[in-house]
């Protein structure tokens, strides 16, 4: 989450935004100090995007796993739940080191509608940064559930990589509609076309996107509100999932999906994986791209006009509550 653009220079931590701590660069020592500092405290962002998106993913794909393969969990909303305090854990461990985007929707969203804060030049870092947390969270699914798939494909009938295998890949990557809740013939397949399912991501990150931004807003500090946005966050996505995930799976984030995607296709699953059933890899990166700045520009022009002014609220707050 991000501070308003106003605040972009006072250099403070944002526990569920982009404007990562010490990000201005101090006037003080020369050129080539000032750059060495701004490229450290880019790395250090990095890092932080890695690792917070490696505990999102891992806990959102290691959740399907043992719902899917070990009957650990029952029904959506068990699954739904578990990601999103995922989501909330990874914020609160990088939220104030590099503002926790964890999403290249977000990324994507802060760089158009927050560039003082989030510049264009850092879109790429953290997205790769973001891809990489996420292959890893895939290749640590696969070394600790390769025996429980490969059960789960005899129990099955399965061929890894064949057509149907995609109910053993979706504990990587996501498909629709979801093939553990509708199935993976035909049939199921006709019940939501690739455009479709992009809408419905599109729709799924626009509404996530949206509640970011109201709660980076400067304005919600006096509410107490920033503490506890994590877990606003978090649950927005348990929320969309839940309603969701029939047709989707509920992704709301490019590398969530696409990363151990990778990790599935090079792990026998191939065109399976990539470009997958119906060639729709592209819907739970194309959706998300679009949905989150459609999401941000709503809150921005539409919602945040409504808002109060810095000087009225303090009056507001001054007059106290209404009669």
């Amino acid at each position: 989450m991000a501070d308003d653009p106003g605040a972009a220079s006072e250099d403070r931590p944002s526990p569920t935004g982009p404007s990562p701590r010490g990000v201005t660069v101090s006037p003080a020592g020369s050129p080539r100090q000032q750059a060495a500092s701004a490229w450290l405290r880019l790395l250090q962002c990095c890092i932080a995007e890695i690792v917070g998106t490696y505990i999102l993913v891992l806990i959102g794909i290691n959740v399907v796993a043992a719902s899917l393969l070990a009957g650990a969990h029952v029904g959506v909303w068990q699954v739904a739940i578990i990601t999103g305090i995922g989501v909330s854990l990874a914020i609160y461990a990088t939220g104030a080191i590099s503002g926790a985007h964890i999403n290249p929707a977000v990324s994507l969203s802060f760089a158009i509608f927050r560039p003082r804060e989030f510049p264009l030049c850092r879109l790429l870092p953290y997205w790769l940064a973001q891809m990489a947390g996420a292959v890893l969270a895939g290749a640590t699914l696969l070394a600790l559930y390769n025996p429980f798939i490969q059960r789960f494909e005899v129990q099955h009938g399965l061929e890894r990589g064949e057509p149907g295998s995609q109910l053993s890949a979706m504990v990587f990557t996501e498909y629709f509609p979801n093939p553990a809740l509708l199935g993976v013939d035909e049939a199921a397949r006709a019940l939501i076309s690739p455009a479709v399912a992009a809408v419905v991501e599109g729709i799924g990150t626009c509404i996530l996107m949206l509640i970011i931004f109201a709660l980076a807003d400067r304005r919600t500090e006096r509410s107490h509100i920033r503490v506890l946005a994590p877990l606003v966050i978090g649950l927005t996505v348990a929320v969309l999932i839940g309603v969701m995930a029939p047709l989707t799976m509920g992704g709301w984030n490019p590398a969530r999906d696409f990363g151990p995607r990778i990790v599935a296709f090079l792990s026998g699953w191939g065109t399976i994986a990539i470009p997958g059933p119906s060639s729709g890899f592209w819907v739970y990166i194309v959706g998300p791209l679009i949905g989150g700045p459609v999401g941000a520009a709503i809150y921005d022009f539409v919602l945040r006009p409504g808002l109060p002014s810095d000087g009225a609220a303090k009056a507001d707050e001054l007059s106290g509550p209404p009669p």
